[in-house]
Order: C-alpha cells, then structure tokens, then sequence
C-alpha cells in the first residue's frame, strides 16, 4: 500500500506547481497576465464563461438588479467583474451596486433592492455581511428602507422616470409610476 502524501518529486516541483497554479488563477478570475504555455483563445473563452457564470450567481441574490439592467447585465458585471476576484455573490453584487448608485447608473428598482440590504444587513466593503441590531434607515436612489425589531420596511421606493403623462386620477404623476397601470 502505499501512502497519499508519498511523493517522488522534488519539493521546488510541488513549488512550481503552486506557482503555475496561482498565475492560472489569477488570469481566469482577476484579469492577470496569460501564464506561459497557455493558449490566448482558450484563456479568454474560459474566462468569459466564468464571467457569465459568476453573473448568473449574483443575479441570483440580486435579481432586481440584475432586471433592471436587463440585457445589459452581463455586460455591466463581467466590465466590472473583471479584474475584481470574487468576494462571494452576495457581496459582488452589493459592491456592483454601490459602484453604480455611486455613478448614479443604478435603476430604481435595484435602489431599493440596495435600501433594503442596507436596512438589513451591516456590510464596511471588506468583511462579510452582518444583521443589524439596531433601528436603521437605509438610503439608496431616492428609495428609503427602515429596520426596527429586525423587520425591514421600504418607505419611499425609488423614483421611476415617467415616459407617459398620467391619465385620469388627480393628473399628479407619482414616483412609482402607477399611473402608467392605474385607470379610472
């Protein structure tokens, strides 16, 4: 029988190994140089499908985000994805989402996707997210969320931009937009 950890190399090999490892690494899911003896073509396929999949991941713990972009969300995630190595889904999006709040790029209904995790959750950008203890407002494009007793409440949502002028009711347009589904 013979033994897992019983290897005939030279230790410097395990070493280079590493090496050629951590440089593989880096260049599929942090935007770091092609390592020698690697294809250019393949590196770029590999890394564009773990861009989509890495995408598919966050839009799963942020699909109001990642519906508000619509067909740009792939797009939008992979350029800002692609020199960033992942945090976890949850934390990437919450970082996407501050980027774009900060450009002023984020849509509404991601606004308040990003009040609500801020009411909820303690999250600096650097250590994993925490539940808040205490009454918090949470601020993000005009939408206001509020978390008392661990129960998190939107107050405002974010304004929608009007692309049709209200019809019937008081002919005062509102910031969700409902007069574009609400008739006399």
């Amino acid at each position: 029988m013979t033994d897992a950890h019983d290897d005939t190399r030279p230790p410097g090999d395990l070493a280079g190994l590493a090496e050629r490892q951590a440089a593989l690494v880096a260049t599929l899911v942090a935007g770091g140089p092609p390592p020698p003896g690697f294809a250019p073509a393949q590196l770029a396929a590999t890394r564009a499908a773990l861009l989509r999949k890495r995408a598919g991941e966050v839009a799963r713990h942020w699909p109001l985000l990642a519906a508000g972009l619509g067909a740009r969300w792939t797009t939008t995630f992979a350029g800002w994805a692609a020199r960033r190595p992942t945090a976890g889904s949850l934390r990437d999006g919450w970082d996407l989402a501050r980027a774009l709040h900060n450009r002023q790029a984020l849509p509404p209904a991601a606004a308040e996707e990003l009040a609500l995790r801020e009411a909820r959750l303690r999250y600096d950008g650097l250590s994993a997210p925490r539940p808040r203890r205490m009454p918090t407002v949470g601020r993000a494009g005009g939408a206001v969320a509020v978390q008392i007793a661990g129960r998190v409440r939107l107050l405002r949502p974010a304004p929608r931009p009007s692309t049709v002028p209200p019809v019937g009711g008081d002919g005062v347009p509102d910031a969700a937009g409902s007069a574009l589904w609400i008739s006399d």
